[in-house]
């Protein structure tokens, strides 16, 4: 029977074809793989507004500038209320909507700029899917303010640019001095484009003492508005023609233009960051309920051999704090309280870098200290426990607190069990009222690889997976040297995979937004300039070679993959752009530290993304015909007005014209009051007098049917 099988099984195994490869992962580009500028986008749509991105709301062009200053606005009624009202038009992509959002969240992390729904203001921000990205420069005061972002107009830097224009930023290179920092080809600039390389003397220029930068969100790039393949701007300093340009984030001379613009003097959601750099360690106190100390120090013998800071980069500089549990007994601890903090939200994230050079056993507890009128002295809740083998390199930790009163951050070391050489260490700590990301993608020895990985799927790395906030299982795929049609960048996709949940999800997955963030690891979290890409799952998407939907399941569209060890799974096709980030951007920053990058991820469905308004969005009247102030908007295409209110006062009627107080509307409700009663008791009345003849009528028919049966 064997031989007979053996044979029938070799015969089959002849006729039958060899086993084919999994097929390749299917990966597009959302941007179509080409880095596109503002003007770029605006100039491919053959849209001519001025400098490339600003709409001039029909002023006459030499009123504009002597109203203006260049670079920021003159006057305070170009300026927006430190709270701006906006509304998000329904014609916007949903992603670009979330994107919006994360920007309004890293003005509100690093300025005193908030933003909120409009309710009725009389001036506000309507942002709409228009052609191209742009914006007015400061507040037009003409009610409804019209900002663009348009198709591939959704990267935060984008967005972060057009809302800085809508504050009152004009362009960096238009500044007085900017001869002494750039030079202009004048001969590479398309013909008839040459007034948008204009520049103002300082008679109307005030760029509010503040030097010129290189690395502005505002700065045009280095092939604005070229004729040709050469650039238009050569900065005078040869290391910055590969940084002007950048739209990852706001540079800090950015920040501090717009925090002096509008007298901020603190950010809306940062609370604190310590690197340990001054004797008195940000404030922080030690414990007197501990046994042990945390010591400021530069190097440890076991381990870390550096700060995260400077990584030994800078003499008489680089502390982090240190708990040795290489002394001492089991059980032993240290504890690290920061300064006291007042909350303004409910949550928080904090964020550290920690080096384990201890023993395994040894741990550190996240703590917070409450204070409240019931517990004046604190009480304190336990957050998590980080433990882990020792490494020889920091490792970046995200922990979410949800504080609501005012609360210090507590940092217990506990020495374990095992024999220490070392100890444990914490640096580059920051604080924010802000959503902590939920994964973290920490890719070690990259620079071996971005010298030794090819281009193309050959140098391609996966992440581990992760999974959603709604249980979709997702990975990260990174060309570290691009892709072989676009080498020398970052190129970065979004996946789902098959997973644990996919029987009780929904199928195709919809209105997930992922986001993928390469951190620039510079210490101070106001400082950073990380960079971002967002990818939203639409469910009606079709994948391009066939007539499925791209976000469905991964095992009904994805092709058969393999993690390390060894396990099958299934990949879905890749969503993402080969030109995430340039190799000489990657270089600029602080993305590469300690031979590390970090890649933050969140993937989750936002409410914001998906609720529709309750009323069309409105829009401002041609002609306004209310009276006493009141603001004139378009509601289902009909003027209404929005009468002015005081606090016992208040304009009535269709156009505002009449007045009313507290006393008004006083006596109104009295009398309103007194007629409904009377006409409820004439009402009671009424019904009781026919019930009652109805009643009496009914018993003598009853009593003349008895006497006929």
């Amino acid at each position: 029977v064997s031989c007979i099988s053996l044979c029938a099984f070799l015969i089959i195994s002849f006729f039958l074809p060899p086993p084919q490869p999994a097929p390749e992962t299917t990966e597009i580009d959302v941007d179509g793989g080409i880095d596109q500028d503002i003007f770029d986008i605006n100039e491919a749509l053959g849209l001519n507004l001025f400098e490339g991105d600003i709409k001039l709301d029909g002023v006459r062009l030499h009123t504009y500038f002597l109203s203006q200053e260049r670079n920021s606005i003159i006057g305070d009624n170009y300026r927006w209320p430190h709270v701006i009202p906006y509304v998000l038009d329904d014609s916007l992509e949903m992603n670009a909507k979330g994107l919006i959002l994360k920007a309004f969240e890293q003005y509100r992390l690093k300025t005193c700029i908030d933003f909120k729904p409009w309710e009725g203001e009389k001036n506000y921000i309507s942002v709409f899917k228009g052609s191209g990205c742009w914006s007015s420069v400061g507040n037009r005061q003409l009610g409804l303010q019209e900002l663009s972002i348009g198709a591939n107009c959704d990267r935060i830097g984008t967005i972060q640019h057009e809302f800085l224009h809508a504050l009152g930023f004009w362009h960096e290179q238009s500044r007085s001095d900017r001869d002494d920092y750039v030079s202009i080809i004048w001969d590479r600039i398309q013909s008839g484009k040459e007034h948008n390389f204009n520049k103002y003397d300082d008679k109307t220029s005030d760029f509010l003492n503040v030097p010129y930068d290189y690395t502005s969100v505002m700065h045009y790039s280095k092939t604005a508005f070229k004729n040709g393949t050469e650039p238009t701007i050569v900065t005078n300093i040869p290391d910055f023609m590969d940084v002007i340009g950048q739209r990852m984030d706001f540079s800090d001379y950015d920040l501090q233009k717009l925090n002096r613009l509008y007298n901020c003097s603190s950010s809306l959601t940062f609370m604190d960051t310590c690197s340990f750099e001054l004797e008195n360690i940000c404030g922080m106190i030690q414990s007197s309920d501990d046994n042990s100390d945390w010591q400021p120090l530069s190097q440890v013998p076991a381990g870390p051999n550096t700060d995260h800071t400077s990584m030994g980069e800078c003499e008489d500089s680089g502390y982090f704090m240190h708990f040795n549990t290489s002394t001492g007994i089991e059980g032993s601890t240290a504890i690290l309280e920061s300064r006291i903090l007042y909350p303004k939200k409910g949550f928080q994230c904090l964020q550290f870098y920690f080096y384990n050079s201890g023993h395994e056993s040894d741990r550190l507890h996240v703590w917070v200290r409450e204070y409240t009128s019931a517990h004046p002295n604190g009480t304190l809740r336990f957050i998590e426990e980080i433990k882990g083998s020792p490494a020889t390199y920091w490792q970046l930790h995200h922990v979410s607190l949800s504080a609501k009163n005012k609360f210090r951050v507590v940092f217990q070391g506990i020495r374990g069990s095992g024999l220490s050489k070392g100890g444990l260490s914490i640096d580059d700590i920051n604080l924010s009222e802000t959503q902590c990301p939920h994964h973290i993608w920490h890719i070690r020895n990259f620079t071996s690889l971005l010298n030794t990985s090819p281009a193309g799927a050959a140098g391609r790395i996966y992440s581990p997976p992760f999974y959603s906030s709604e249980g979709y299982a997702f990975q990260i795929s990174l060309y570290v040297n691009g892709t072989a049609d676009n080498p020398f960048n970052l190129a970065i996709y979004l996946h789902l995979i098959s997973g644990a949940n996919d029987d009780q999800l929904q199928w195709p997955c919809a209105w997930q937004q992922g986001t993928m963030i390469l951190l620039d690891q510079h210490p101070d979290i106001r400082q950073r300039m990380s960079n971002q890409r967002s990818i939203t799952t639409d469910p009606l998407k079709s994948s391009d070679s066939s007539p499925t939907y791209f976000w469905d399941r991964p095992d009904k569209v994805g092709s058969l993959a393999y993690f390390p060890n060894g396990t099958t799974f299934m990949r879905g096709p890749g969503s993402g752009t080969s030109a995430f980030l340039t190799h000489q951007r990657l270089r600029s920053r602080n993305f590469i530290k300690e031979d590390s990058i970090y890649i933050l991820l969140t993937m989750e469905a936002s409410v914001t993304l998906t609720q529709k308004p309750e009323a069309e969005a409105p829009g401002s009247c041609p002609d306004n015909p209310c009276e006493n102030d009141g603001v004139c908007i378009i509601i289902n295409r009909a003027p209404v007005c929005r009468c002015p209110a005081g606090d016992d006062w208040w304009y009535m009627g269709q156009k505002c014209e009449r007045k009313g107080s507290t006393q008004e509307n006083t006596i109104i409700a009295v009398s309103s009051t007194i007629a409904v009663f009377v006409v409820m008791l004439i009402v009671t009345i009424t019904t009781a007098v026919c019930l009652k003849k109805k009643y009496s009528h009914g018993q003598k028919n009853g009593e003349s049917l008895s006497l006929e049966e």
